[in-house]
């Protein structure tokens, strides 16, 4: 941080507009519009990833069988522009690699992007396609405040806690600390399972929430490779693997794999990275040089929605979210609540 020192007036100056902005919301002089419908925020006050998508997933799998659930996001570095509704032609450069991760994972739910989330509503409130819709999943909205949620929830990275770090350009808040006030519900997310309570009291104790708010403690699960292509290999503690990423943080992926196997080589781009033809070629010409009997090439879920035409034999790893001291039940709870109290049709879901 020391060599980048020079960022700091750019980093107060970044902190005066978004204070700025947030106080225009909290004083109505710009527009925030709430729906006669659960909508829930899955967002987080940094940039890079909080596990956002595997814990929108929980979501996902925690309503679907009891409600029509749509899931909005806008569909970063997508190559298209408006309202797009997923359907069986869309693919990652069309919608996202995260809404197309979600759509192939959950084809019976509605996947929508729009930048604009107020008129993303609107569209699956309102065309006929999509009007059946019972909750609105809104992926990274806590800084869209055009939208006002239901339920506002805020995810938290246990290796890169806000109450720790700065503001862009010189940290990685996208907005002040304080901002966690708007959230119902703080989730703490890819917590080592390991945890001790005196971590969870410094923790609850340095966030400091309100009465309202509530804490949940989560960890990261790997589930059991799933082929991407053709048919699935065996892995022992003998097999090569070669790791590809395009995410915010690969270390806790890598560190998952070399407890697996010592044979781990990883080869790591930015997060949402499009990969271009010379990246396949790289990636190829590293697997080629990897000559053991006994080897697989690994990706995310995330990265197989952009390489899977070009890597038809890559092996994914999926990830689910586990929640800690016996919270899934309670967080379960706390989100079919609300979802039937505000549903449209409550005497249907009750």
């Amino acid at each position: 941080m020391k060599k980048r020192r020079y960022l700091i007036p750019l980093s107060w100056l970044y902190g005066c507009v978004v204070g700025l902005r947030n106080k225009l919301f909290d004083w109505r002089i710009l527009p925030s519009e709430s729906f006669a419908l659960p909508v829930i925020s899955v967002g987080n006050l940094t940039v890079g990833g909080t596990g956002k998508t595997p814990f929108t997933e929980h979501l996902i799998r925690l309503l679907k069988d009891g409600y029509h659930v749509a899931f909005l996001s806008r569909g970063y570095k997508r190559k298209t522009s408006g309202y797009l509704l997923a359907d069986a032609q869309s693919n990652a450069y069309a919608i996202g690699d995260e809404p197309y991760q979600v759509w192939q994972k959950f084809p019976n739910i509605h996947v929508a992007v729009d930048a604009n989330r107020r008129r993303g509503i609107h569209h699956l409130c309102n065309d006929a396609v999509t009007a059946d819709t019972d909750v609105v999943l809104l992926d990274d909205a806590f800084q869209h405040r055009y939208v006002t949620p239901g339920l506002n929830i805020l995810l938290m990275d246990y290796h890169r806690m806000p109450y720790d770090d700065a503001m862009l350009p010189y940290g990685r808040l996208r907005e002040p600390f304080s901002s966690k006030e708007r959230a119902d519900a703080v989730v703490v997310t890819k917590c080592p399972p390991s945890m001790r309570p005196i971590d969870f009291r410094i923790i609850q104790s340095s966030l400091a929430l309100r009465p309202y708010q509530r804490l949940f403690f989560s960890t990261v699960r790997y589930g059991a490779l799933q082929p991407s292509g053709r048919k699935l290999s065996t892995f022992t503690a003998d097999t090569a693997v070669l790791l590809v990423t395009g995410i915010a943080n690969p270390a806790p992926l890598i560190a998952e794999l070399s407890r697996r196997t010592p044979h781990v080589h990883a080869l790591t781009f930015p997060d949402h990275h499009d990969f271009s033809s010379a990246d396949i070629q790289r990636i190829k010409d590293i697997w080629a040089t990897i000559t053991a009997e006994d080897r697989l090439l690994i990706t995310t879920e995330k990265d197989a929605a952009r390489l899977e035409a070009a890597l038809p034999d890559m092996q994914v790893l999926p990830i689910e979210v586990a929640f800690l001291k016996d919270q899934e039940k309670p967080f379960n709870h706390y989100i079919k609540n609300y979802v039937r109290k505000n549903s449209r049709n409550r005497s249907v879901h009750s």
